[in-house]
């Protein structure tokens, strides 16, 4: 399905159940497997790879409390960009931003099973494994490694150089280069 307002640029190929939302754009020679799903306004920049099932601009878990107790949606009116030569595993989701922009930065390269929650920046050449999971606004920098199965609490900053061990649960920033893991 391509809805109104997308472009395709040259060499690129949608397999079979491909749903491009209104006004996104697909960069040259990129490969969108079957049932990948870009919401509206989502950018993949040049010789993108999205394995089958991927999400990518869904809205993000973004609920504002009332005073009655009861949770009210926040809009999300932001979108997702993912730079040039990113490759995005099977069943992956990436929010849209809020208000501004999630981000998957060049190189990058994610696992089956990932979430990428609204408004994350992810950095150049970051290697994340399967069922890693970014809670929302999260920022990971350059060439980092994410092991399998690494959780991150939200508005949390992961610096450049940064290895982080499977299964470990990120409750705080970790902005020195090296090899973390557990409960760093």
């Amino acid at each position: 399905v391509v809805e109104s307002g997308v472009s395709i640029g040259s060499g690129a190929v949608c397999k079979p159940g491909v749903v491009l939302g209104e006004d996104c754009s697909i960069g040259k020679d990129c490969v969108l497997y079957p049932g990948v799903i870009l919401y509206p306004g989502v950018t993949l920049g040049d010789r993108v790879v999205l394995h089958g099932g991927c999400v990518i601009g869904a809205d993000g878990f973004g609920y504002a409390r009332e005073r009655s107790g009861r949770y009210v949606k926040f809009p999300q009116l932001g979108t997702v960009v993912i730079e040039d030569d990113v490759e995005v595993g099977a069943n992956t989701a990436i929010d849209r931003g809020a208000l501004n922009v999630t981000r998957i930065g060049c190189g990058s390269k994610l696992d089956n099973l990932v979430m990428v929650g609204h408004n994350c920046q992810i950095g150049e050449d970051v290697v994340v494994a399967g069922c890693s999971a970014f809670s929302g606004s999260t920022e990971v920098g350059d060439r980092s490694v994410i092991g399998g199965h690494v959780v991150c609490s939200g508005h949390l900053k992961i610096g450049a150089d940064v290895r982080v061990g499977g299964a470990s649960v990120i409750i705080r920033d970790l902005k020195e280069p090296g090899d973390y893991m557990g409960y760093p």
